[in-house]
């Protein structure tokens, strides 16, 4: 499906809004709900457009030191794992292609707690953690990708199947690993359920520019990732280095993958569900695509944090398991589309 200029712009214009609005409901709603209105007159103020609003100390405590902080650490999340996937979808040519559902986010996971565990998090000024799970998700979206490559394409079936492999090993793995985490263990386990709360603005300022990184290099491969849609060979002709492109294209999602892990545990299916859907409303063409995974990926994760904090409050619920009530259904019926256009019964 491709769309006109005008409608394009519209789709961007509309999704910008989206995000701009998730975020303002986001720090308003919570177990003390700020007045949507105090909370655009405090952002108005913090942007020095007015005077400081007559509203009590504590409110504004809430907003920019408790909410703010991990709103803005959803959307730098959101971000991440949403340009993962359509960097990993346009590598492997599959929109079945999700960090997660790969096995790319357990092997960030697998390196984070090792390093966590040993004691390593504040070697390289405290970015032992994201380090050590860029590492994990390089290794292991290189060797999924070996094992899913069948002659010059990646099967479906064998991609999952590696995936669920790699995975299912590195969950063992994570289990030795946890024997020896003594009284950390229960953190450990929450974190790897996936969330976002105690994190605070540190957690923004280490994996903010690793994000940024990961996402100016995924804008630079925008070109090569529509060359390769259209086949390898014919991608080797129009002049791309397809070899070096693998690298990088792995590198970037892993990078990507590995820091949105560090600070969030496992969250599954933004990376799945964001391109997925935004191909049908704007197309494959990635000059279009990426930028509105842009806008999008933020929102959505932005959203279900939010639902996480509210649903049950005071209780919270794991971000990952919200991501998953609704990806997981998302995903088998995108499975089950795949058999049928494989002409598998269904």
């Amino acid at each position: 499906m491709r769309i006109g200029a005008g409608r394009y712009r519209l789709v961007l214009v509309l999704l910008g809004l989206g995000l701009v609005a998730s975020i303002v409901v986001a720090v308003a709603a919570g177990a003390v709900t700020i007045p949507l209105g105090s909370t655009i007159r405090l952002f108005a103020w913090k942007l020095g457009l007015t005077d400081r609003p007559d509203v009590p100390r504590a409110t504004e405590v809430i907003l920019f030191q408790l909410r703010l902080p991990r709103v803005a650490l959803a959307a730098v999340v959101g971000l991440a794992l949403a340009m993962s996937g359509a960097v990993f979808q346009g590598l492997f040519r599959n929109p079945l292609a999700d960090p997660a559902i790969i096995g790319v986010s357990s092997g960030a996971a697998l390196g984070a707690v090792v390093v966590s565990v040993v004691g390593g998090g504040a070697v390289l000024g405290g970015l032992g953690v994201s380090a050590a799970a860029f590492a994990g998700a390089l290794f292991t979206a290189f060797f999924v990708y070996r094992l899913a490559r069948v002659g010059p394409t990646v099967n479906v079936a064998t991609l999952l199947l590696a995936g669920i492999a790699v995975a299912a090993v590195i969950s063992a793995s994570m289990s030795l690993v946890m024997s020896f985490a003594g009284e950390e263990i229960r953190s450990i386990y929450f974190w790897l359920l996936g969330g976002l709360s105690a994190r605070g603005w540190t957690a923004v300022e280490v994996v903010g520019p690793l994000v940024a990184l990961g996402v100016a290099g995924s804008m630079w491969l925008i070109r090569d990732l529509n060359l390769v849609a259209l086949g390898e060979e014919r991608a080797v002709q129009l002049g791309v280095d397809v070899d070096r492109f693998k690298w990088e294209a792995v590198a970037l999602g892993a990078l990507l993958a590995g820091a949105a892990v560090s600070v969030s545990g496992v969250i599954g299916f933004v990376g799945l569900m964001t391109p997925h859907l935004l191909r049908l409303v704007v197309g494959a063409d990635h000059r279009r695509l990426l930028p509105a995974v842009l806008l999008a990926g933020p929102m959505f994760l932005v959203l279900a944090d939010l639902v996480a904090r509210v649903a049950l409050a005071p209780q919270e619920l794991p971000l990952g398991a919200v991501t998953a009530l609704v990806g997981g259904p998302f995903f088998l019926l995108l499975l089950r589309r795949e058999r049928r256009g494989a002409g598998a019964p269904a």
